[in-house]
């Protein structure tokens, strides 16, 4: 054979060695680090045939299992189960044959095996897809707080309802109540048929059980949102001592509808004017707070303030698990700004977002992300991951978070929360928000404690006729059973 046909064979031979290799190294990277992201795509026809074969690890909270997978009679498939799942499926969600939600959609491949934190580092495990037992996800929900966050809830007959408790070193969610509520077990069942008349059915009911009250709504905060305004005026410069403009009413500059405090005001502290911004606070005094978000310290004083406080974004509890964004209204109409400024108008918020406005004045200043899985256990029991206490934001200086916990505790001691006096509550503020056209309104209410050494940040909204004060009983409630 002739040296030019011997150099061409050996460049063939070089090259289809040179593309075998490649093509055994693409098989060994797709198989072994794509497989999930090739078994999660929508293109993958069995993503969904698999999904009960698998037995998925627990979710569970002071020790006690929320969510476990039973093998059925036919020794091939699992069933999911949930336990008081109308008091805990904000926290747990569901695993349907379509999707998951909540813990078991945030958690999904750890309860299901093929978290990356759980497989073996063996090449050749992962090329034969060798199975890993599915893992423990350990909440930090409070069982005792929880179950009692919902009893209260339910028991007031409102129309919607939520409590969220957190605790305010840590961000660690202590409580995540809402009502109406639904039981996973209806929509986590084997058949597909089964489970779409089951969604079919709670998604017709007008105030949508699916949707969890306490972190994928927003409602108007009322009164709870001057928290935010009052901080806003002593980051502008003003203490807790200083006089603020108050009086029976507010007529915005430009026009529009004045702006009035309560009728039950009427001769009270509210008529005076000025008086000291922790009366103004106590008292809830709209004109004070009116004036404040309409001219000083204005719209875009408030809104970076409450941008700091978390409004604005969606809050990641976990990864793949987050709440509604809360707002408040970026307007150059003083008097959209001043009614905003008052928790009416276009400012919404989640309780969780205010739960965290409570949680921040409370730890010196600092808000803590939020969480909910504490701790990810192998099936062993072996700790492989654990939260990670992070600072989410820092609104307020130590020294404006100190005069800040003095207005919430003036709300209790003297103020619109004083029924609260010999309670478990320390500090807080009520809120009542009038919704458009209803014979309800929105009944908040903020704060923190136990007495005398607070740590817990609690928001409680109640959609019901009355006041905000009204909801104050069941944040005392929540407190008492963390221990307060």
């Amino acid at each position: 054979m002739r040296p030019g046909i011997d150099r061409a064979l050996g460049a063939t031979w070089v090259v289809a060695l040179v593309m075998t290799v490649a093509l055994l190294a693409n098989v060994t990277y797709v198989q072994g680090f794509q497989a999930q992201d090739l078994r999660d795509s929508s293109l993958n026809a069995r993503r969904l045939l698999d999904r009960n074969k698998v037995e998925r690890g627990t979710i569970v909270a002071d020790g006690q299992r929320l969510a476990w997978s039973e093998l059925t009679s036919d020794d091939k498939t699992y069933q999911r189960h949930y336990a008081d799942s109308k008091i805990f499926s904000p926290v747990t969600g569901y695993f349907s044959p379509f999707t998951q939600t909540g813990l078991e959609g945030a958690e999904n491949h750890f309860l299901d095996g093929s978290d990356a934190r759980l497989a073996t580092t063996n090449l050749v495990d992962k090329l034969i897809g060798k199975k890993i037992p599915g893992g423990t996800v350990e909440t930090t929900i409070n069982v005792k707080a929880q179950r009692a966050a919902y009893e209260a809830l339910q028991a007031t007959g409102a129309r919607r309802a939520a409590a969220v408790a957190i605790d305010a070193g840590t961000g660690a969610i202590l409580v995540m109540a809402s009502t109406p509520s639904y039981d996973a077990n209806d929509v986590s069942v084997l058949s597909g048929d089964k489970a779409q008349a089951a969604f079919k059915e709670l998604n017709s009911e007008p105030l949508k059980p699916l949707l969890d009250k306490a972190t994928g709504e927003v409602y108007p905060p009322g009164s709870t949102f001057k928290t935010i305004v009052a901080s806003t005026a002593l980051n502008a410069g003003k203490s807790e001592d200083s006089q603020v403009r108050a009086g029976r009413s507010y007529q915005a500059p430009g026009g529009g509808q004045p702006i009035n405090n309560d009728a039950g005001d009427i001769g009270g502290e509210c008529d005076e004017n000025p008086i000291p911004l922790i009366d103004a606070y106590a008292q809830s005094c709209n004109t004070t707070f009116a004036y404040m978000g309409g001219q000083s310290p204005g719209n875009a004083a408030v809104r970076a303030q409450a941008r700091k406080f978390g409004f604005g974004d969606r809050i990641e509890i976990e990864d793949g698990m987050s709440a509604a964004p809360s707002s408040f209204p970026q307007t150059d109409q003083p008097v959209l700004s001043a009614l905003g400024s008052i928790g009416q108008g276009s400012t919404v918020a989640t309780p969780l977002q205010m739960a965290l406005v409570a949680a921040g004045v409370l730890n010196d200043g600092k808000i803590m992300k939020p969480y909910l899985a504490d701790k990810l256990r192998a099936s062993s029991g072996t700790v492989v991951d654990r939260a990670h206490q992070d600072v989410l934001a820092r609104p307020l200086t130590s020294d404006q978070a100190g005069q800040m916990r003095d207005l919430m505790e003036a709300v209790v001691k003297k103020g619109t929360g004083k029924t609260l006096q010999g309670t478990s509550v320390l500090g807080g503020k009520t809120g009542t928000a009038d919704v458009a056209n209803a014979s309800y309104n929105d009944r908040w209410f903020i704060g923190f404690g136990p007495r005398p050494d607070a740590k817990y940040a609690v928001a409680v909204m109640t959609e019901k006729s009355g006041y905000g004060i009204e909801s104050g009983p069941i944040a005392a409630k929540i407190i008492d059973a963390l221990g307060g």
